[in-house]
């Protein structure tokens, strides 16, 4: 059925590509998590690896979040590796293992590459696509990822 929520197709279809960017995006970086959390090492092991746990199951949410905003928009959502590794920009780096320190430091770079991405974004569905409800949305995940970048910087000072 088709959708009359005062938004043309065209503007929900162009909200609903941006939208599986930041799911791309934030699928990358929930695994890149998860890898810290499982091989984290050094003095601050535990308290680290309990910190990756806490982000990386905020991200999990958020990854459901963004996929069922797409369905609300009418659009189907993209689920596999494949298709997140043609739309995220956050880089993976397989086979390296970093120090905790360094780590840290890859995790703060891939927030704040989000944080960045996800202003355009905002813009984008507010002024171009007339996508309010959306533009809110990612205006709230951005502020987890700003909330995870502040915690992540205070590691590292």
């Amino acid at each position: 059925m088709k959708l009359n929520i005062g938004i043309s197709e065209k503007h929900l279809k162009n909200t609903s590509s941006i939208l599986s960017t930041v799911l791309a995006n934030e699928m990358t970086l929930y695994v890149k998590t998860r890898k810290a959390h499982w091989n984290v090492a050094g003095e601050s092991f535990m308290e680290l690896h309990k910190l990756f746990q806490d982000h990386y199951q905020q991200l999990e949410e958020s990854i459901d979040e963004v996929a069922e905003r797409i369905g609300k928009l009418g659009h189907k959502t993209i689920g596999t590796m494949a298709e997140f590794s043609k739309l995220t920009m956050i880089k993976e780096h397989p086979g390296k293992y970093s120090s905790s320190k360094e780590i840290l430091k890859e995790l703060l770079k891939d927030h704040e590459t989000i944080i960045v991405e996800l202003r355009t974004d905002i813009t984008n569905c507010s002024d171009k696509n007339n996508d309010a409800g959306t533009a809110d949305y990612l205006t709230g995940l951005m502020e987890q990822h700003e909330t995870i970048a502040w915690v992540l910087r205070r590691y590292l000072n």
